[in-house]
């Protein structure tokens, strides 16, 4: 007997801190599963969000698993706040900070003169401690033993950063951006613009393409039992998987 087909479409869920985005694809998965979908059927999500980072999450259904690629090459908006009194190994919270002495803190008209240095398309050098290859190993695993590790800068589109405020040594900024681009890095980089420190104090996703987190629901607010043959949109939002879906 042939199976019927999952609904394709996305949940957007927005993810709470320490929560992995696979976390959030098997979480998914279970409640489609309790709610009779069958054991092979596909969840994905459309691009990673580290563990320390909140918000959006777009978690591809069945046949949208497709669309993968298409959504993470969508605009992102991210809300980050930015500390400006040290450096990390891992250019966020995550790793021992390492204070840095300012006896002058920039002011506001300097900070956001910084900023303007990292909107367009800029060469980005990634975070040591990050998923990218090298010789067959993940970075962060290199970086995390101690090896020195010389990443290589990548072009990156990031279309508007803003700041929105800023009380020494914090700083909070609205930033959209392309694919590929690391916020820790442009905490990071903002510090040595400033001769400052520069490292990722908190991240918060509010979009990716055409969903923000207003369309987002928590984990604790999905339903334990998804129905995976829905398509009125209740929580599976449905989409075509011959369209367009980042703009």
């Amino acid at each position: 007997m042939e199976q019927r087909a999952v609904t394709a479409g996305v949940i957007v869920i927005d993810k709470p801190e320490v929560a992995s985005s696979a976390g959030m694809c098997r979480l998914v998965k279970g409640r489609l599963r309790a709610g009779g979908a069958p054991k092979s059927v596909k969840v994905g999500h459309g691009g990673t969000l580290d563990p320390m980072a909140t918000g959006v999450v777009v978690i591809l259904v069945g046949k949208a698993t497709k669309l993968c690629d298409v959504v993470m090459a969508g605009e992102k908006r991210y809300l980050a706040g930015v500390d400006l009194s040290a450096f990390t190994a891992s250019d966020d919270r995550e790793t021992e900070r390492e204070p840095v002495e300012v006896a002058t803190p920039p002011t506001l008209d300097a900070v956001r003169a910084a900023v303007e240095g990292f909107v367009g398309a800029i060469d980005q050098k990634p975070p040591a401690h990050s998923a990218i290859w090298i010789d067959g190993k993940r970075s962060y695993k290199l970086a995390r033993k101690g090896q020195a590790v010389e990443m290589e800068a990548r072009r990156v589109d990031v279309h508007a950063i803003r700041v929105l405020a800023y009380e020494w040594p914090m700083v909070t900024l609205d930033i959209r951006c392309g694919k590929g681009v690391y916020i820790r890095s442009i905490a990071r980089d903002l510090g040595l613009a400033l001769g400052t420190g520069g490292t990722l104090a908190w991240l918060r996703r509010t979009q990716v393409g055409r969903w923000t987190i207003k369309d987002a629901v928590s984990p604790e607010g999905l339903p334990k039992r998804i129905d995976p043959w829905d398509g009125t949109g209740a929580v599976i939002r449905p989409v075509s998987i011959e369209e367009p879906v980042e703009g």
